[in-house]
């Protein structure tokens, strides 16, 4: 993609959403670090299902270590991989409180440190809770920025080095949401929907997915699903 492609690409993802946020639900930085932290390998909805009864037992770091392993694992179940998530969260919240007198650290440095946080949940709480003009590489936004010439890379941290690069300053911050629910709802794996998305014009992939024969016709605004 070209300069005056990714402009308009951008553009009309702005258009389409201007306040785009996380589909993870959350009250309060811890919350979302945590629910970060449970996502990898899950859905942001199976997340959430859990989180929404964890979050009102268990909302700071000091509450989340009074629950104990057992306790946690119990609210979390239903996530993949909830065992090993589990440990980590309760060492992040010991980290946290002993450390970092039970507030979530504005660094990336400190927040790698945490046990369970490598640099994808770091950057989602760097965009997202300190506004901070990062792009975490999910599975989504790396297929998506190789196959519309985006962002070509063979690994996540060339596509994220490449993509702080090309996108235009006044869309960083929003970006990765954008990109998310674009590859999430769109651009998908299998079968991207062409046919229905806003930004087909300006993307390199071809050739085009044609129009499904029982496919909504509708011009698909990218928006949150929540």
């Amino acid at each position: 993609m070209k300069s005056a492609q990714i402009e308009a690409f951008f553009a009309t993802l702005q258009a389409a959403n201007p306040h785009p946020v996380t589909e993870l639900e959350y009250t309060n930085v811890f919350e979302l670090l945590a629910a970060v932290l449970l996502s990898a390998q899950a859905t942001d909805v199976g997340v959430n299902k859990a989180t929404r009864r964890l979050f009102p037992v268990a909302n700071t770091p000091q509450k989340m270590l009074d629950l104990g392993l057992e306790g946690l694992e119990g609210h979390i179940r239903t996530i993949g991989l909830y065992h090993s998530k589990a440990k980590h969260l309760l060492q992040t919240c010991r980290i946290l409180v002993e450390q970092h007198g039970g507030q979530v650290p504005r660094t990336r440095e400190a927040l790698e440190a945490l046990p369970g946080v490598g640099r994808k949940t770091a950057n989602v709480v760097l965009n997202v809770a300190f506004g901070e003009p990062t792009c975490a590489v999910d599975t989504h936004i790396f297929r998506l920025a190789n196959r519309t010439g985006l962002a070509p890379g063979k690994t996540p941290l060339e596509v994220e080095m490449k993509l702080l690069k090309r996108i235009p300053p006044a869309y960083r911050v929003d970006a990765h949401h954008w990109l998310i629910l674009l590859g999430r709802y769109v651009c998908q794996a299998r079968k991207p929907q062409c046919w229905q998305c806003a930004v087909a014009a300006n993307c390199d992939f071809k050739p085009k997915t044609p129009p499904q024969p029982d496919a909504h016709m509708d011009r698909l605004a990218i928006g949150n699903r929540r």
